[in-house]
C-alpha cells in the first residue's frame, strides 16, 4: 500500500474542514486506491506541527484551540522542508496582491517534488504561468478546483471534459455570496445591506463581504481560469470589475417590470486581441439558462465548436464544499 503525507498549510475554517474530511475518508483511500493517507504536517502563520505517523485528532483539536502570538522565528518554509511531505494542500487566506505566505509554500512544495493543492487564489493569481511551469519541470501536479469556484466544476470541465475542442466562450455565476444577496433584493424586496446580514447570519457571507459583493472574487476565479485553461496571461488588473452593492430598488423595479433578472457574471473570451475576461453585472432574459440560478447556486456556461454549448448548475458555497473540491483533487492525484 503506497503511503501519502499530507502538510496543510492554512487552518481556518476550511483547512479544519479539510483535516476533518482527510479523518472520515482514510478507510475510503485505502479500498479504493490502496492508498494510505495521512495528515503529518499543519502550519498556519503563528507556528506548526509536525507528526511523521500522522496527527492524532487529539494534536490537532489542541492546535486549532490554541490562539498563540506570532512566533518571529517560524518560518513556514522551512517548517515544510521538515515535513517529508508528498501533498501540499494550501488554504491559507488569499493574498491577491502579493500572493502572500501562500505563495511561498506552494513554490517551496513544488521545488521539493511535492503535489500541490491550491484552495486559496492568491498565488494562482498573481503567478500561474510560473507554478504551473514548476509543476511541469518537477513532474507534480499543481490542482486547482477549490480556488475556482470549489464545488461546481470548472477547472476540470474546461481541461478534461471538452478536451479537443475550441472553447469558444465562458461565462459564469462564480460567487454564490454575492448571487444570494441579488436574488433575496430581487424576490424579497429587501435592501442591500439587509441581505448582506442575512448572509452573514447563515454564514454564507464573510464578516467582510468585500471580496465577494464587489466582484473581486469572481475576478480572481476567471483570470485563474483565463490562464490555467486558455493558457492566457492575464493579470487581475487587466478584469474590467463591477459588484452588486450598487444596486438601487429603482434600478431592481425596473429590472422585475421588464422580466429580466440581476446576475454577477464572469466570462472569458478569446479574441483577435488575446484572452479577455470580465466581472458584469448583467440582466439577463427569463431564457437565460442563469435567470433560474437562485441563492447560493453557481453555474458555469460553455460554448464549444463541435460539442456545442455545455451547462452546469449546482456545488454548495460554504467551507465544507470548498474542502470537498480539494479532496476531490487529491483522489485525482492518488489514483493515478
Amino acid at each position: 500500500m503506497k503511503r501519502w503525507n499530507l502538510v496543510l498549510t492554512g487552518y481556518g475554517t476550511i483547512g479544519k474542514q479539510v483535516a476533518a474530511l482527510l479523518e472520515q475518508r482514510q478507510e475510503r483511500y485505502r479500498e479504493k486506491y490502496g492508498a494510505d493517507v495521512r495528515l503529518v504536517g499543519v502550519a498556519r502563520s503563528t507556528g506548526g506541527i509536525y507528526a511523521g505517523e500522522g496527527l492524532t485528532r487529539a494534536a490537532l483539536d489542541a492546535f486549532g484551540r490554541t490562539e498563540r502570538a506570532s512566533d518571529a522565528s517560524f518560518s513556514g518554509t522551512d517548517f515544510m522542508r521538515s515535513c517529508y511531505g508528498d501533498v501540499l494542500v494550501e488554504a491559507g487566506p488569499s493574498d491577491i496582491a502579493t500572493g502572500g505566505a501562500g505563495l511561498a509554500y506552494i513554490r517551496c512544495a513544488l521545488e521539493q517534488g511535492m503535489h500541490v493543492i491550491a484552495v486559496s487564489k492568491g498565488a494562482l493569481v498573481t503567478d500561474y504561468a510560473n507554478l504551473s511551469g514548476l509543476a511541469r519541470k518537477h513532474g507534480v501536479s499543481l490542482k486547482i478546483s477549490g480556488a475556482t469556484a470549489a464545488a461546481l466544476p470548472t477547472i476540470d470541465l474546461l481541461q478534461y471534459n471538452v478536451a479537443g475542442c475550441e472553447i469558444l466562450a465562458v461565462e459564469g455565476v462564480f460567487t454564490g455570496t454575492a448571487n444570494y444577496v441579488l436574488t433575496c433584493m430581487m424576490d424579497e424586496g429587501i435592501s442591500c445591506e439587509e441581505a448582506i446580514a442575512r448572509a452573514q447570519q447563515m454564514g454564507v457571507a464573510e464578516p467582510d463581504p468585500t471580496f465577494d459583493l464587489d466582484g473581486w472574487d469572481t475576478a480572481c476565479k476567471v483570470t485563474i481560469l483565463a490562464n490555467a485553461a486558455f493558457a492566457g496571461q492575464l493579470k487581475l488588473a487587466d478584469v474590467p470589475i463591477m459588484g452588486v452593492r450598487d444596486v438601487s430598488r429603482k434600478q431592481l423595479a425596473a429590472w422585475k417590470e421588464a422580466g429580466l433578472t440581476p446576475k454577477l457574471v464572469g466570462s472569458i473570451r478569446k479574441t483577435s486581441a488575446g484572452v479577455r475576461a470580465a466581472v458584469e453585472l448583467l440582466a439577463v432574459e427569463p431564457t437565460h439558462p442563469f435567470a433560474s440560478v437562485k441563492g447560493t447556486t453557481k453555474a458555469i456556461r460553455v460554448e464549444t465548436d463541435v460539442m456545442g454549448e455545455l451547462l452546469v448548475i449546482g456545488g454548495k458555497s460554504d467551507p465544507t464544499a470548498a474542502a470537498a473540491a480539494a479532496l476531490k483533487d487529491l483522489e485525482h492525484i492518488i489514483s493515478r
